[in-house]
C-alpha cells in the first residue's frame, strides 16, 4: 500500500531549477510504495578540501529526499518545512555516486520523521540521517 497523498512523477520532482539541489547534481531516481531513492555525484561540487565527500553535501541529499517524501505525504493545503536534521558520517567516499533512500518513521498531522540511508557505489553505508519535518498550512510562513 502506498503512503503518498500528493504523488509526483520523477519528471516533476527533478524539474530544472536554480537551487542547491540542481547545483549539487541531486536526482530522485525511484519512487517506491513507501520510499524515495536519489543520487548525488561525488565530484568537485560535493567534495571537501581533502577530496572526500563533504558531510554537508550528504546532509543536503538527506534533507532533499526526506523533504520530497514528506511533501508527497500531505494534502495540497499543507506544506512541510525542515525542523531538525542529524547525520552520522560512517565511511569516506572519494568518487562515484552516492545513493540515498528515505523512509518514514512517523507520519503525523503536525510532524513527520524520516530516516535516510546513504550508500556508496558498493552499497556500503556512508551516512545515516534522521530528519524531522513540521507540517504547516500552506501560506503560513511570512
Amino acid at each position: 500500500m502506498s503512503i503518498w497523498r500528493s504523488l509526483k512523477t520523477l519528471e516533476e520532482i527533478n524539474a530544472p531549477s536554480a537551487t542547491l539541489i540542481s547545483h549539487l547534481g541531486i536526482r530522485v531516481i525511484e519512487i517506491g510504495p513507501d520510499f524515495l531513492r536519489g543520487t548525488m555525484p561525488v565530484d568537485a561540487r560535493t567534495a571537501q578540501p581533502y577530496g572526500l565527500l563533504h558531510g554537508g553535501a550528504s546532509v543536503a541529499l538527506a534533507e532533499t529526499l526526506g523533504s520530497a517524501g514528506a511533501a508527497m505525504c500531505v494534502d495540497a493545503e499543507y506544506q512541510v518545512v525542515g525542523q531538525e536534521i542529524n547525520a552520522n558520517h560512517v565511511r569516506a567516499v572519494r568518487s562515484g555516486l552516492v545513493t540515498g533512500t528515505t523512509r518514514p518513521v512517523h507520519i503525523g498531522g503536525r510532524t513527520h520523521v524520516w530516516t535516510i540511508d546513504i550508500v556508496n557505489d558498493s552499497g556500503k553505508l556512508v551516512c545515516i540521517s534522521r530528519l524531522t519535518m513540521a507540517v504547516i498550512k500552506r501560506g503560513a510562513l511570512p
